[in-house]
């Protein structure tokens, strides 16, 4: 158990209805590639409601948001549409997923949620990625992004014309 206070780790319930997900840790782009296979797992097995815990979240970057507005726009295609809640939201965290529009796009609960976390008890292994899979998945974050909010294009155009180029690249 020590682990998991150094390292970020997703302690997830997939059991659960809503699926849950407790942030341990720092959210990046390190990270973000096996929450979004998760979130995609799951919904393949038929489940759209997701809730996530950011009480003991440390910080995020645009590449975790972009993970989180990329699965909010695939659960919102789906029939009949899915559900993303962001529980027990801190000030700071709450200010990035408002600045970046997000907060249009799913649920955000900045108070006490009114739910179990304990259940969250195993952990997400995300596998070392290749360094044009990182790429892509960060591209493909920052696109979705751009696809919440037209605004986010100008914030991210350097990182988005630099990750095009490397993507295109390799």
């Amino acid at each position: 158990m020590p682990e998991l206070a150094t390292k970020p780790v997703y302690l997830v319930d997939a059991y659960s209805d809503p699926a849950v997900v407790r942030i341990e840790g720092r959210a990046c782009f390190q990270n973000s590639a096996c929450l979004r296979d998760f979130i995609a797992e799951i919904v393949r097995q038929g489940k759209t409601r997701f809730v996530i815990d950011f009480q003991h979240c440390a910080s995020m970057d645009s590449t975790f948001l972009g993970v989180l507005a990329g699965a909010a726009i695939e659960l919102r295609k789906a029939n009949p549409p899915g559900s993303l809640v962001l529980a027990r939201v801190g000030p700071r965290n709450l200010e990035l997923i408002r600045n970046l529009g997000l907060h249009r796009l799913l649920t955000v609960d900045a108070g006490d949620f009114p739910m179990n976390f304990d259940k969250c008890d195993t952990a997400l292994q995300c596998p070392d990625r290749s360094e044009l899979e990182n790429a892509r998945l960060v591209l493909e974050a920052h696109e979705n992004l751009v696809n919440v909010d037209e605004a986010n294009r100008v914030k991210f155009q350097d990182v988005l014309a630099f990750l095009k180029n490397r993507v295109e690249q390799k």
